[in-house]
């Protein structure tokens, strides 16, 4: 049973996540704009994670317990607030990538591109990568040129592929800054918290720097729901459930399927069509991925 639970959940994550990126991409195609997009899905996510949290600490009681403790109480603020500001920062970015002349897969493969920026930024903090994952890098890069740099254009990215980039390099660093709070508080708490942030801010660049229809987000109310209640929800929930007690390794690579998925469902769902070129580089950015996760062990010595 555990064997199916840390395999086969990382992998319906995975889906969940890919199918997501036509979820988003359409809904940009429809005119909704960045902030009010991930303003109502992260409203969405809070409302189903905090049945979530009720459903993990079985009831109102045990979670009054658990926010009684004031450094949890202050540990869980404070990591929701950092949390929050840095998938506010990456999901906009994500979402701001898609248009007419980006692709949801290829925005789906561009973001993967945070597996390994994560041990680079992982140096800042005296954590050594091993020569797989710098090798994992150079193949990486190479695959985001295909993907992003047009035959007979030199070297020319359109500001989509700027901002898919970035919104990497904002996952990589929000993908630290969970590691360093998880240790302090529950998972799905602190999921709960970083969506709180995250919709707030949201809502509020919203009134201030564009114009929210209700006739653009009554069209696209099935994709914010899909987005906020599996994307941000179940599957955040399939991650912790298959990660107790599992390789992280393999949990992770798992989920880094959800490139594959993004091209696949945009292909099925959105009939777009990438390259030659274009696919050449999701390949090389899948090995490199694929390569990232490979554990290396250490020779031990005398040859043995």
């Amino acid at each position: 049973m555990d064997k199916i639970r840390q395999n086969l959940f990382p992998v319906l994550a995975a889906i969940i996540w890919g199918l997501a990126f036509s979820a988003q991409a359409d809904c940009a195609q429809k005119g909704m704009e960045p902030f009010t997009f991930n303003a109502l899905r992260a409203f969405v996510a809070v409302i189903v994670l905090f049945f979530v949290s009720l459903l993990f600490a079985k009831g109102f009681k045990n979670i009054k317990n658990q926010l009684s403790n004031k450094e949890y109480l202050r540990n869980l603020l404070l990591g929701g607030l950092c949390c929050g500001c840095a998938l506010f920062v990456a999901s906009n970015l994500q979402q701001a990538a898609f248009s007419e002349e980006t692709e949801s897969g290829k925005v789906g493969f561009i973001t993967v591109f945070y597996l390994m920026l994560v041990p680079v930024f992982a140096l800042f903090l005296k954590k050594k990568s091993t020569f797989n994952v710098w090798v994992s890098v150079v193949l990486a890069l190479i695959g985001m040129y295909f993907l992003c740099i047009k035959e007979g254009t030199g070297f020319f990215i359109n500001k989509h592929d700027l901002f898919a980039f970035g919104c990497a390099v904002v996952f990589a660093i929000h993908i630290l800054v969970i590691d360093h709070f998880t240790n302090k508080v529950n998972g799905v708490h602190l999921s709960f918290m970083q969506f709180f942030f995250v919709s707030l801010f949201s809502f509020i660049c919203a009134f201030i720097f564009e114009t929210p229809s209700l006739t653009v987000t009554y069209s696209c109310i099935w994709q914010v729901l899909y987005v906020g209640v599996f994307s941000s929800g179940v599957a955040y929930t399939l991650q912790i459930l298959a990660q107790k007690g599992s390789n992280p390794t393999v949990v992770t690579l798992l989920l880094s399927l959800e490139s594959v998925f993004a091209v696949i469902f945009g292909a099925l769902i959105l009939g777009e069509v990438l390259s030659s070129r274009e696919y050449l580089g999701c390949g090389i950015m899948f090995i490199a991925v694929v390569l990232a996760q490979i554990p290396v062990t250490k020779k031990i010595k005398n040859g043995t």
